[in-house]
């Protein structure tokens, strides 16, 4: 961190300088994108080699994808606990109703709309819960099966289009 110095004798660390910087670059009134032209220009004002830039614009690349995958994946589960959810309330609704037209003297539906909604809470938690092995492995199996249909997919079109 720097201390009371004169301006033209502060430092700062590396850590420093990148975040006072993209906090100068959030705070920036810039209206629009930038291009890979203006995004060069600025490596080379920072004396960034091109050789970095384009190392540091792969690894962003691949994070934005990796990124999208897991939003993808997150929507994924997000729709079908909204599935199960809705099967929860409907089947469950239909029951509690079958129960009462039956007088309701023994409640039978309520004890299968609890087991019902015990696993539809762990579901849940397992969805929105995001930071853990479990979610690893769930995206990975989840993104083999994607990759597996896409390769099927591919290889029906090229059959199909002969």
């Amino acid at each position: 961190m720097a201390t009371a110095q004169p301006a033209s004798e502060l430092t700062y660390s590396q850590e420093d300088v990148q975040q006072i910087l993209n906090l100068a670059i959030a705070q920036q009134a810039y209206a629009g994108e930038f291009s890979a032209q203006q995004l060069l220009e600025i490596a080379e004002e920072l004396e960034i080699s091109p050789s970095n830039l384009e190392a540091a614009l792969q690894t962003w690349q691949t994070q934005s994808i990796e990124q999208q995958r897991r939003q993808n994946f997150d929507q994924y589960r997000q729709g079908n606990l909204k599935k199960q959810i809705g099967r929860y309330v409907i089947a469950n609704g239909g029951l509690i109703s079958v129960n009462a037209l039956m007088g309701f003297t023994f409640p039978w539906s309520m004890y299968i709309a609890l087991l019902w909604g015990l696993r539809l809470g762990l579901n849940a938690w397992n969805v929105y819960h995001t930071a853990d092995e479990g979610y690893e492995k769930a995206f990975q199996r989840w993104e083999r099966q994607r990759q597996v249909r896409q390769k099927i997919n591919h290889w029906l079109g090229q059959v199909l289009s002969t």
